[in-house]
């Protein structure tokens, strides 16, 4: 164990130095001539101004129809991969190894006035291994080939009051994104919990439609109407619904300044049944015995000087036709997430994180319960003017079940980089 940890010292201090000559813009600062903390408080996290732009069309607030097109520049085009070095323990049996974490390709920007784009590919990846189930031989790739986002923006239709998303896009009712989280491997881990037979997956880009807007004074709101089967054919005649809406106290967007409250609701239908008659030729199908299930929660994020405390918390609830434990019921959880961020050093080159999840499944199906204890920090290298190499060190504690308790520790050295 000392000569893992000796040798986890020695690369982040290789790391480091050989990073600093490391020049690199993301797309849109490559666009406008800003350094990655004109929209992040430090990447991928978003700051006030990231949020705005982000909910103007990728457009800078106040110059709609002045800027240049993706026609007038070069390509916006990015890329994000991390790779490092990983220490597992279960019950007290530990491996570890190099690993590559994923690769992602993307590209955004403006069409024209109020119309912008957001495209996300992540590519398969049979070798390296991006997991410790090792290398994907035929039909089990270590990350699967997949459209993350492909959406087209049409902003200020309503000045300010109307946006629409169409495409597959990460949905309003994250409250928290997991998609811009510090958190490279520990997920929201109630986003990732369905239940028993739901396949429901909450933390999943969906495809639909989505409005959104903003009334005076920092009231935020968005309405959707999508399959709700992430990036898979829908498969039932219905299609899901959700609203969420957040208010700001103070001046701010709540990310990096003011104080922000939110809440949601869900409403989702799916099939208990797939002996399906009718198949379209885009791959839906009318499942049949549609049952109904839900979630409804709400966040709440707290600003002081250069520290974040963000924390969201839902309740689920299934069908009992959904509930293969105890079908006689219908299957009721809950669970949440707490964060404190805090962002330090010359123009935040260094950010620290404490993180703790639970999920709290029905008492009879304790096996599924967990808490997960996480911690991080991140030092930013480079030129000022292109910060997007991070050093990123990053630790959980994971219990699952209720009497009996698998007990997890994942310690993770890595480069996160993006450009």
């Amino acid at each position: 164990m000392k000569k893992t940890f000796t040798t986890i010292l020695a690369l982040s201090v290789a790391l480091l130095v050989l990073s600093q000559a490391a020049l690199a813009i993301p797309a849109f600062a490559r666009k406008h001539g800003f350094n990655c903390n004109m929209c992040h408080v430090a990447f991928p996290k978003l700051n006030d101004f990231g949020q705005r732009f982000r909910d103007n069309g990728y457009q800078i607030p106040g110059q709609q129809g002045l800027e240049k097109t993706v026609f007038e520049t070069s390509f916006p085009f990015g890329a994000r991969t991390n790779a490092g070095y990983s220490l597992y323990d279960a019950n007290g049996q530990t491996a570890g190894g190099f690993h590559i974490y994923g690769l992602d390709f993307f590209s955004g920007g403006v069409l024209n006035k109020n119309i912008s784009y957001l495209f996300v590919y992540t590519p398969r990846i049979d070798e390296p291994a991006a997991d410790f189930t090792g290398p994907g031989p035929g039909d089990n790739p270590s990350q699967l080939a997949a459209i993350e986002s492909a959406a087209v923006v049409f902003s200020n239709i309503i000045r300010d009051k109307l946006n629409l998303r169409v495409g597959r896009f990460e949905p309003d009712f994250h409250l928290l994104s997991s998609k811009r989280s510090y958190y490279i491997l520990q997920p929201y881990e109630i986003y990732n919990f369905a239940g028993t037979r739901n396949s429901f997956d909450f933390s999943a880009n969906q495809l639909g439609l989505e409005a959104t807007g903003r009334f005076k004074p920092g009231l935020r709101y968005a309405v959707g109407f999508i399959n709700g089967t992430g990036g898979n054919p829908d498969n039932n005649k219905f299609s899901d619904l959700y609203m969420a809406l957040s208010k700001v106290f103070c001046k701010g967007e709540g990310q990096s300044a003011g104080q922000r409250i939110g809440a949601f609701g869900y409403l989702g239908w799916q099939p208990t049944s797939m002996a399906a008659s009718i198949v379209s030729p885009l791959g839906d199908v009318n499942g049949l015995d549609n049952r109904t299930y839900y979630r409804v929660g709400g966040d709440i994020s707290l600003n002081w000087k250069t520290f974040n405390l963000m924390g969201l918390a839902f309740y689920g609830s299934d069908n009992r036709a959904f509930n293969t434990v105890d079908p006689a019921r219908r299957y009721d959880f809950w669970g949440g997430v707490a964060e404190l961020d805090w962002a330090g050093c010359v123009d935040n080159r260094l950010v620290g994180s404490v993180m703790y999840n639970w999920v709290r499944p029905p008492s009879y199906n304790g096996i599924h319960r967990v808490d997960a204890y996480s911690a991080l920090a991140r030092y930013y290298v480079g030129s000022w003017s292109a910060v997007n190499v991070a050093i990123h060190a990053e630790f959980t504690h994971r219990e699952s079940g209720s009497i009996a308790k698998f007990k997890e520790n994942l310690i993770t050295l890595m480069i996160d980089l993006a450009f």
